[in-house]
């Protein structure tokens, strides 16, 4: 499981796949989202503005798994 470092509270979950390196884009963030592809803590997840916090764990198909971790 791969950890993503945040800086702040929590982190958008579009922005958190940027991130983490799984699209390059907005759009590539949202398509990846609409086509079912991305659970968060086991769950499917449709909204690209889901918040997401440390110990979140994001599982992106065909990519891997993330953990959301804060900088300590």
């Amino acid at each position: 499981m791969n950890k993503i470092i945040i800086q702040s509270e929590y982190i958008k979950l579009d922005t958190f796949l940027k991130l983490s390196n799984c699209v390059s884009t907005g759009g590539m963030a949202k398509a990846l989202i609409q086509e079912a592809m991305v659970l968060v803590n086991g769950e499917l997840e449709e909204r690209r503005g889901r918040k997401l916090y440390p110990g979140d764990i994001v599982k992106v198909t065909d990519e891997g798994t993330f953990e959301v971790t804060k900088e300590s």
